[in-house]
Protein backbone atom coordinates (compact mmCIF):
# COMPACT_ATOMS: atom_id res chain seq x y z
CA UNK A 1 0.00 0.00 0.00
CA UNK A 2 1.16 3.73 -0.83
CA UNK A 3 -0.25 6.81 0.57
CA UNK A 4 -2.59 7.13 3.57
CA UNK A 5 -5.71 6.27 4.70
CA UNK A 6 -8.16 7.32 7.73
CA UNK A 7 -8.57 4.75 10.77
CA UNK A 8 -11.29 4.61 13.49
CA UNK A 9 -11.24 2.59 16.45
CA UNK A 10 -14.82 2.67 17.54
CA UNK A 11 -15.61 1.58 21.42
CA UNK A 12 -19.04 1.13 22.61
CA UNK A 13 -20.48 0.11 25.64
CA UNK A 14 -22.17 -3.42 24.45
CA UNK A 15 -25.36 -4.24 25.89
CA UNK A 16 -25.14 -8.24 27.08
CA UNK A 17 -27.41 -9.89 24.99
CA UNK A 18 -29.15 -7.42 23.44
CA UNK A 19 -28.24 -7.50 19.81
CA UNK A 20 -30.71 -4.60 18.50
CA UNK A 21 -29.24 -1.94 20.94
CA UNK A 22 -25.48 -2.85 20.31
CA UNK A 23 -26.18 -2.99 16.17
CA UNK A 24 -28.14 0.74 16.49
CA UNK A 25 -25.15 1.65 18.28
CA UNK A 26 -22.84 0.91 15.75
CA UNK A 27 -25.09 1.80 13.04
CA UNK A 28 -24.59 5.23 14.97
CA UNK A 29 -20.93 5.03 15.17
CA UNK A 30 -20.24 3.89 11.78
CA UNK A 31 -21.79 6.64 10.23
CA UNK A 32 -20.63 9.29 12.09
CA UNK A 33 -16.71 7.94 11.20
CA UNK A 34 -17.58 7.72 7.77
CA UNK A 35 -18.74 11.65 7.75
CA UNK A 36 -15.19 12.32 8.86
CA UNK A 37 -13.38 10.04 5.41
CA UNK A 38 -12.99 7.15 7.63
CA UNK A 39 -11.88 4.34 4.81
CA UNK A 40 -11.35 1.43 7.76
CA UNK A 41 -13.18 1.08 11.03
CA UNK A 42 -12.86 -1.54 13.45
CA UNK A 43 -15.15 -2.33 16.33
CA UNK A 44 -15.02 -4.13 19.49
CA UNK A 45 -15.06 -8.15 20.91
CA UNK A 46 -18.13 -10.10 20.00
CA UNK A 47 -19.94 -6.50 19.42
CA UNK A 48 -23.16 -8.12 18.90
CA UNK A 49 -23.87 -8.89 22.25
CA UNK A 50 -20.88 -9.30 24.32
CA UNK A 51 -19.81 -12.81 26.53
CA UNK A 52 -23.68 -13.79 26.81
CA UNK A 53 -22.39 -17.24 27.47
CA UNK A 54 -25.77 -18.88 28.61
CA UNK A 55 -27.28 -17.66 25.47
CA UNK A 56 -24.40 -17.75 23.35
CA UNK A 57 -25.83 -20.66 20.91
CA UNK A 58 -28.86 -18.68 20.30
CA UNK A 59 -27.36 -15.31 19.80
CA UNK A 60 -24.93 -17.05 17.07
CA UNK A 61 -28.33 -18.21 14.64
CA UNK A 62 -28.33 -14.36 14.58
CA UNK A 63 -24.76 -13.92 13.33
CA UNK A 64 -25.09 -14.45 9.72
CA UNK A 65 -27.82 -11.24 9.74
CA UNK A 66 -25.19 -9.45 11.30
CA UNK A 67 -22.55 -10.01 8.66
CA UNK A 68 -24.72 -9.04 6.14
CA UNK A 69 -24.97 -5.79 8.25
CA UNK A 70 -21.86 -5.15 8.32
CA UNK A 71 -21.61 -6.11 4.46
CA UNK A 72 -24.38 -3.09 3.67
CA UNK A 73 -22.40 -0.48 6.30
CA UNK A 74 -19.27 -1.83 4.54
CA UNK A 75 -20.34 -0.48 1.05
CA UNK A 76 -22.92 2.27 2.01
CA UNK A 77 -19.71 3.76 3.45
CA UNK A 78 -17.09 2.66 1.02
CA UNK A 79 -15.00 1.30 4.00
CA UNK A 80 -13.34 -1.43 5.55
CA UNK A 81 -14.91 -2.48 8.54
CA UNK A 82 -13.90 -5.32 10.72
CA UNK A 83 -15.66 -6.69 13.85
CA UNK A 84 -15.77 -10.16 15.84
CA UNK A 85 -19.00 -11.96 16.11
CA UNK A 86 -19.81 -14.91 17.54
CA UNK A 87 -20.11 -17.61 14.84
CA UNK A 88 -22.10 -20.90 14.48
CA UNK A 89 -20.15 -23.89 13.55
CA UNK A 90 -22.53 -26.92 13.65
CA UNK A 91 -22.91 -27.65 17.27
CA UNK A 92 -19.73 -25.34 18.10
CA UNK A 93 -19.35 -21.44 18.04
CA UNK A 94 -16.23 -19.55 17.08
CA UNK A 95 -14.76 -16.03 18.24
CA UNK A 96 -14.61 -14.92 14.33
CA UNK A 97 -13.68 -11.81 13.19
CA UNK A 98 -15.06 -10.48 9.96
CA UNK A 99 -13.35 -7.91 7.28
CA UNK A 100 -15.65 -6.67 4.98
CA UNK A 101 -14.36 -4.72 2.39
CA UNK A 102 -17.08 -2.33 0.78
CA UNK A 103 -19.42 -4.92 0.84
CA UNK A 104 -17.35 -7.92 0.15
CA UNK A 105 -16.84 -10.61 2.38
CA UNK A 106 -12.26 -10.44 2.19
CA UNK A 107 -11.12 -13.17 5.29
CA UNK A 108 -12.49 -14.00 8.25
CA UNK A 109 -10.21 -14.99 11.22
CA UNK A 110 -11.58 -17.18 14.43
CA UNK A 111 -9.50 -16.25 17.55
CA UNK A 112 -6.92 -19.01 18.18
CA UNK A 113 -6.35 -18.20 21.81
CA UNK A 114 -9.50 -18.30 23.85
CA UNK A 115 -9.20 -16.63 27.56
CA UNK A 116 -9.60 -19.51 30.20
CA UNK A 117 -9.45 -16.86 32.71
CA UNK A 118 -13.17 -15.96 31.49
CA UNK A 119 -13.58 -19.36 30.67
CA UNK A 120 -13.89 -18.71 26.59
CA UNK A 121 -12.72 -21.65 26.34
CA UNK A 122 -15.64 -23.87 27.15
CA UNK A 123 -17.72 -22.05 25.34
CA UNK A 124 -15.65 -21.28 22.30
CA UNK A 125 -13.90 -23.50 19.83
CA UNK A 126 -10.86 -21.88 18.95
CA UNK A 127 -9.28 -21.37 15.55
CA UNK A 128 -6.37 -22.86 14.13
CA UNK A 129 -5.11 -20.49 11.04
CA UNK A 130 -4.02 -16.85 10.86
CA UNK A 131 -4.95 -14.33 8.40
CA UNK A 132 -3.58 -11.91 6.23
CA UNK A 133 -5.93 -9.85 3.86
CA UNK A 134 -5.56 -7.67 0.83
CA UNK A 135 -8.16 -4.41 1.05
CA UNK A 136 -8.58 -1.54 -0.35
CA UNK A 137 -6.49 -0.13 2.44
CA UNK A 138 -3.49 -2.47 2.14
CA UNK A 139 -2.97 -5.60 3.88
CA UNK A 140 -4.89 -6.05 7.21
CA UNK A 141 -3.74 -8.97 9.98
CA UNK A 142 -6.28 -9.81 12.60
CA UNK A 143 -6.15 -10.50 16.41
CA UNK A 144 -8.45 -10.89 19.06
CA UNK A 145 -8.02 -9.40 22.25
CA UNK A 146 -6.07 -12.11 23.95
CA UNK A 147 -4.39 -13.19 21.60
CA UNK A 148 -2.46 -9.44 22.09
CA UNK A 149 0.00 -12.07 24.51
CA UNK A 150 1.17 -14.00 21.89
CA UNK A 151 3.53 -12.15 20.02
CA UNK A 152 4.26 -14.89 18.05
CA UNK A 153 1.34 -14.68 16.29
CA UNK A 154 1.62 -10.70 15.47
CA UNK A 155 5.28 -11.91 14.01
CA UNK A 156 3.78 -14.26 11.63
CA UNK A 157 1.39 -11.84 10.32
CA UNK A 158 4.36 -9.02 9.80
CA UNK A 159 6.06 -11.81 7.78
CA UNK A 160 3.17 -12.52 5.48
CA UNK A 161 2.99 -8.81 4.84
CA UNK A 162 0.67 -7.08 7.24
CA UNK A 163 0.86 -3.63 6.92
CA UNK A 164 -1.76 -3.23 9.93
CA UNK A 165 -2.61 -5.28 12.70
CA UNK A 166 -6.41 -5.18 13.77
CA UNK A 167 -7.85 -6.04 17.37
CA UNK A 168 -11.40 -6.34 18.21
CA UNK A 169 -11.00 -6.25 22.08
CA UNK A 170 -13.26 -6.83 25.46
CA UNK A 171 -9.90 -6.05 27.62
CA UNK A 172 -11.44 -5.77 31.20
CA UNK A 173 -10.02 -3.87 34.70
CA UNK A 174 -7.53 -4.01 35.87
CA UNK A 175 -5.20 -4.69 33.26
CA UNK A 176 -5.06 -1.58 31.19
CA UNK A 177 -1.39 -1.14 31.16
CA UNK A 178 -1.12 -4.75 29.80
CA UNK A 179 -3.31 -3.48 27.11
CA UNK A 180 -1.64 -0.19 26.15
CA UNK A 181 1.81 -1.69 26.75
CA UNK A 182 1.52 -4.97 24.68
CA UNK A 183 -0.40 -2.85 21.76
CA UNK A 184 2.35 -0.60 21.57
CA UNK A 185 5.05 -3.58 21.89
CA UNK A 186 3.46 -5.27 19.11
CA UNK A 187 3.42 -1.92 16.46
CA UNK A 188 7.32 -1.58 17.53
CA UNK A 189 8.97 -4.97 17.04
CA UNK A 190 6.72 -5.48 13.79
CA UNK A 191 7.32 -1.87 12.34
CA UNK A 192 3.61 -1.74 11.45
CA UNK A 193 0.12 0.12 12.63
CA UNK A 194 -2.42 -1.14 14.71
CA UNK A 195 -5.78 -0.50 15.16
CA UNK A 196 -7.31 -1.67 18.66
CA UNK A 197 -11.01 -1.20 19.39
CA UNK A 198 -11.58 -2.25 22.88
CA UNK A 199 -15.47 -2.14 24.71
CA UNK A 200 -16.16 0.43 27.35
CA UNK A 201 -18.43 0.60 30.55
CA UNK A 202 -20.20 -1.94 32.55
CA UNK A 203 -21.00 -5.70 30.71
CA UNK A 204 -22.63 -7.65 32.90
CA UNK A 205 -20.28 -7.89 35.89
CA UNK A 206 -17.23 -6.77 34.03
CA UNK A 207 -16.14 -3.44 33.91
CA UNK A 208 -14.35 -2.45 30.61
CA UNK A 209 -12.05 1.03 30.31
CA UNK A 210 -12.03 1.82 26.65
CA UNK A 211 -8.82 3.20 25.65
CA UNK A 212 -8.62 1.94 22.30
CA UNK A 213 -5.80 3.08 20.60
CA UNK A 214 -4.23 3.40 17.09
CA UNK A 215 -0.23 3.28 16.97
CA UNK A 216 2.34 3.79 14.22
CA UNK A 217 5.27 1.91 13.56
CA UNK A 218 7.47 3.52 15.71
CA UNK A 219 4.99 3.01 18.64
CA UNK A 220 3.50 6.42 19.29
CA UNK A 221 0.06 6.48 19.99
CA UNK A 222 -1.79 8.63 17.55
CA UNK A 223 -5.52 8.35 18.94
CA UNK A 224 -6.28 6.90 22.13
CA UNK A 225 -9.77 6.57 23.88
CA UNK A 226 -11.27 7.58 27.36
CA UNK A 227 -13.46 5.56 29.59
CA UNK A 228 -16.86 6.42 27.84
CA UNK A 229 -18.43 5.20 24.42
CA UNK A 230 -16.15 7.29 21.48
CA UNK A 231 -14.69 6.72 17.90
CA UNK A 232 -10.98 7.73 17.56
CA UNK A 233 -9.47 8.66 14.49
CA UNK A 234 -6.13 8.94 12.99
CA UNK A 235 -4.56 8.91 9.21
CA UNK A 236 -2.12 6.09 8.52
CA UNK A 237 0.98 7.23 6.31
CA UNK A 238 2.63 3.85 4.74
CA UNK A 239 5.22 5.89 3.13
CA UNK A 240 6.56 6.89 6.51
CA UNK A 241 5.98 3.46 7.32
CA UNK A 242 8.34 2.17 4.92
CA UNK A 243 10.66 4.63 5.27
CA UNK A 244 11.20 3.96 9.35
CA UNK A 245 11.62 0.06 7.75
CA UNK A 246 14.50 0.97 5.83
CA UNK A 247 15.91 3.08 8.82
CA UNK A 248 16.22 0.40 11.07
CA UNK A 249 15.82 -2.81 9.05
CA UNK A 250 14.70 -5.46 11.84
CA UNK A 251 13.36 -7.87 9.19
CA UNK A 252 16.69 -8.02 6.88
CA UNK A 253 18.22 -7.87 10.05
CA UNK A 254 17.01 -10.82 11.35
CA UNK A 255 18.76 -14.90 12.07
CA UNK A 256 15.71 -16.73 12.14
CA UNK A 257 18.16 -19.89 11.98
CA UNK A 258 19.28 -18.81 15.70
CA UNK A 259 16.28 -19.16 17.37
Amino acid sequence: MSGTIRAAAIQINIQLGDIDANVTRVREAVAAVAGQGVQLAVLPEVWSSGFAYRELTELAQRTPELVEEMGRLSAEYNMVLVGSLPEPDGDKVCNTAYLMDKGQLVGKYRKIHLFSLMNEDRSFTGGDRWLVADTSVGRIGVFICYDLRFPELARRLALEGAEIIVVPGEWPKPREEHWRTLLRARAIENQLFVVAANCCGMTGKLDFFGMSMIIDPKGVVMAEGGYEPAAIIADLDFEDMYKWREQIPCFRDRKPQCY
